[in-house]
C-alpha cells in the first residue's frame, strides 16, 4: 500500500512539473514581449575611431596615454571611485622612475596609525601602499552620492562587457532622453538625481558627467584634453589596471602556438617516418 502511494505521489509530481512546462512553453511561444526602454534605447558601447594601442594580437601599451589616463583618474575620477587592488609601486610599469612613484605616492594621503597614541591619522603614502578609498565606508559613499556607492574601479574593465569601450561610451554617453522614450516609456525618464546614457543597463545612473568640458584636465605631455580623449586615455589606463599582464601575455602566446604548430608537424612527420616501412595486413577471405 504504501509502495502504491508513493508511485502516485511521484505521477502527480511529475504531471504538475510537465503541466507546467507546457504551460510556460506555450506562453513563451505565444505571448507579445511588451517592449521595454532598456530594449528599445540601450545602445552597445564602442570605441574611439583610432581605437587602442593595445588591440589586437599584436598590439602594445602606449605608456604616454596610460599616463595621462592615471593624471584623468587622479584629477577627476578619484574623488569618488577607488583603485583598491593597485599600488602606488605598480606605477612603475607605466614608465615612471623609482624617484617619481616614490614623489607621486607621497602626494596621496591613506589611513594610518600614530606610532605614538595609536590613534588612527592619515599619513602620506608610500610605494608599498594601495590606492586608497574616497570614503571611510560604503555608509559614507552612498550618502554622498544620492544612495548610490560608486564601485572600486580597479578591474572595471574585466568585468564589463567590451570594457574598454564600455568606459569610453559611458564617459561620452550623458545626454539628454529621446523625446519618444519620455512619450512612449514616461516610467524611465530620470528621476531625480539620475542621469540618461543609453550605455549604461538602465539608462538612468546616479553618477553625474565626471568629464564637462574640454581641458578640463591639462596634460603634461601638452596633449589637447579633449573629452574624447580623456575618456579614452582613461579607459586605457583602466584596461592596465584590469589586466597589467595583458601585452606580456599576447607576446608570450605567439611564440607558443609557433612552437604548437612546429611540434604538430614534427610530430607528423616522425609518425611518417616510423611506420614507412609497415605494411598493411590483407585481409584472407
Amino acid at each position: 500500500m504504501i509502495r502504491l502511494v508513493g508511485i502516485l505521489v511521484g505521477l502527480g509530481f511529475t504531471f504538475v512539473v510537465l503541466l507546467a512546462f507546457v504551460t510556460g512553453a506555450y506562453t513563451a511561444a505565444t505571448e507579445e514581449v511588451a517592449e521595454t526602454a532598456e530594449h528599445a534605447f540601450h545602445e552597445e558601447a564602442h570605441g574611439p575611431e583610432a581605437g587602442y594601442s593595445f588591440d589586437g594580437v599584436f598590439g602594445t601599451w602606449n605608456y604616454a596615454q596610460l599616463q595621462r589616463g592615471y593624471q584623468v583618474y587622479k584629477e577627476v575620477c578619484s574623488a569618488c571611485h577607488s583603485l583598491k587592488f593597485v599600488a602606488f609601486r605598480d606605477l612603475a610599469q607605466l614608465g615612471y622612475s623609482e624617484a617619481q612613484v616614490k614623489a607621486e605616492a607621497a602626494t596621496w594621503q591613506v589611513p594610518g596609525i600614530n606610532p605614538d597614541t595609536g590613534e588612527n591619522e592619515m599619513r602620506q603614502a608610500l610605494p608599498t601602499d594601495y590606492f586608497p578609498s574616497p570614503y571611510p565606508n560604503a555608509v559614507a559613499a552612498a550618502a554622498a552620492n544620492n544612495n548610490a556607492i560608486p564601485p572600486d574601479l580597479s578591474l572595471m574593465t574585466k568585468a564589463r562587457h567590451h570594457g574598454s569601450n564600455y568606459v569610453y561610451s559611458l564617459l561620452t554617453g550623458y545626454q539628454q532622453p529621446p523625446e519618444r522614450m519620455l512619450e512612449d516609456f514616461p516610467d524611465a525618464a530620470p528621476g531625480t538625481g539620475l542621469y540618461y546614457n543609453p550605455y549604461f543597463a538602465n539608462l538612468n545612473l546616479a553618477m553625474a558627467p565626471p568629464l564637462t568640458s574640454d581641458g578640463q584636465v591639462t596634460y603634461a605631455d601638452g596633449t589637447d584634453a579633449t573629452i574624447s580623449q580623456m575618456s579614452q586615455d582613461v579607459a586605457a589606463f583602466l584596461t592596465w589596471t584590469a589586466e597589467p599582464a595583458l601585452i606580456k601575455r599576447k607576446q608570450t602566446g605567439l611564440p607558443v602556438l609557433g612552437f604548437l604548430l612546429f611540434a604538430t608537424i614534427l610530430a607528423w612527420f616522425a609518425k611518417k617516418q616510423v611506420w614507412a616501412d609497415v605494411k598493411p595486413k590483407r585481409r584472407k577471405d
